[in-house]
């Protein structure tokens, strides 16, 4: 046995003294960076997990430590191949090239140096870690500086942040720093692709205007309302008046939970999908029954209302990519996502027409076609209501922020019962109604 212990002692301190396996992917990995403009370049300070770092060969010592001494050479090598040569920036529609690693340091993970930018830069300019410390290489951080020479600090830019690689989960905090301005924060999850910095109108317009036709496309549940919506209308006054109070309904509730006039508690969300499978399972069995057009519109109305918090969802994350463009960015939301139901719609209506004209009697294949869609909604509704089981429900404290709360809702409400009042009066003009006050008459 006796060789059998020394084999395994030897084995034991060859591990606690060979390089970090160069291979693992960190499962979650989060990056901090500063982007600021000065006179001359346009510097870039970075913070991330050593461990993000594969392939290089960091020494250890003793039973895993970092020796920071003997890794030092290696901190630029393994910035310029990491990070540098993932970041792509823009002065402009310039590309920026010439990158150069000014400084890199290893530091501890109890500092707080980039709490802002002065104190980033600060802590990586100052002298290098003392290389006596016990650090376990996996807590190490690595903080890096990076400057690109430019034409004028008061010159958009852009960046494209390439940086997903470095875990199998990257969130990025990325802060940028105008030369005369507030700073602006983002904060998303992989590659976000080309990052506006400072956009023009047109720009985050183009930007949300796609954002909102790919939410409406991928969105199946949205997709199979509207779809419901136009089986029994394919006529072009019926489906204007259907159409329009839907669209509608969804921009009001939209813009209203963009504001901050929805509710923020965490069972909202799982809610509202709750209501949207609802919704389509309505849809579908009044589609059964049979419609009548003096009410399609006012449920068309109604559910649209909850449609458009469910689009909220989508775009509140993305609304930091506007820039100072908020209003824009939220009506060429609203525009693409109306792109996306004409390109539904311009799809569906020929296809039904040429099913119900050759295969199937228009009544049977309505039937047929929303009991389908019924059955398909009727699970997602069960599914999503065992999701919101979840959550616990808690009456709110009466204070100064549930009474302003309140407000706001009484706010919506009122806005909500005047556009419903002018959809009630065009609705009535399109099908060729009395005016309002002549109802009673009628």
């Amino acid at each position: 046995m006796r060789p059998v212990s020394i084999a395994l002692a030897l084995l034991g301190l060859l591990a606690s003294s060979s390089p970090i396996d160069a291979h693992e992917i960190p499962s979650r990995v989060t990056v901090l960076a500063f982007v600021k403009p000065e006179a001359g370049h346009l510097r870039v300070l970075l913070r991330v997990p050593l461990e993000s770092m594969r392939d290089v060969d960091f020494p250890l010592r003793g039973p895993g430590y970092l020796d920071i001494e003997r890794s030092e050479p290696l901190l630029r090598q393994a910035a310029r191949v990491w990070l540098a040569g993932s970041l792509s920036l823009y002065e402009e529609d310039h590309q920026l090239s010439d990158a150069r690693i000014i400084a890199a340091r290893i530091s501890l993970p109890s500092d707080r140096s980039f709490a802002s930018y002065d104190s980033a830069l600060a802590h990586i300019t100052r002298a290098p870690s003392d290389t006596t410390t016990a650090l376990f290489w996996k807590q190490a951080l690595l903080d890096v500086t990076i400057e690109y020479p430019i034409f004028s600090p008061a010159s958009r830019f852009s960046i494209d942040p390439a940086l997903a690689r470095l875990g199998v989960r990257t969130t990025t905090v990325l802060r940028f720093v105008p030369p005369n301005g507030a700073e602006r924060a983002y904060e998303y999850v992989g590659d976000p692709g080309l990052v506006r910095l400072d956009p023009r109108w047109h720009q985050a317009a183009l930007r949300f205007v796609s954002l909102g036709l790919h939410h409406i496309l991928d969105g199946i549940d949205h997709l199979l309302f509207v779809f419901c919506l136009v089986i029994p209308f394919r006529r072009f006054r019926p489906l204007v008046a259907v159409v329009t109070s839907f669209t509608a309904a969804h921009c009001l509730t939209l813009a209203a939970s963009v504001l901050g006039l929805a509710p923020n508690a965490l069972w909202f969300p799982p809610l509202i999908e709750v209501l949207i499978a609802i919704s389509i399972v309505y849809m579908a069995l009044e589609n059964i029954v049979g419609p009548k057009l003096e009410r399609r519109w006012v449920v068309a109305f109604g559910f649209g209302l909850v449609h458009g918090f469910g689009f909220s969802f989508a775009l509140r994350e993305s609304l930091q990519f506007a820039g100072a463009h908020l209003a824009t960015s939220l009506l060429a939301f609203n525009v693409g996502v109306e792109i996306g139901q004409l390109l539904v719609l311009a799809i569906a209506i020929p296809a039904l027409a040429l099913l119900f004209k050759y295969v199937v009697a228009e009544r049977m294949g309505t039937i047929i076609l929303s009991a389908l869609v019924a059955h398909t909604a009727w699970h997602w509704m069960l599914d999503r209501w065992a999701v919101l089981e979840q959550y616990k429900f808690q009456w709110p404290a009466i204070d100064t922020s549930f009474i302003i709360s309140m407000m706001r809702l009484v706010m919506l409400l009122l806005i909500v019962t005047g556009l419903g009042w002018v959809l009630s009066a065009g609705m009535r003009r399109l099908a060729g109604r009395a005016p309002m006050g002549e109802v009673g008459a009628e």
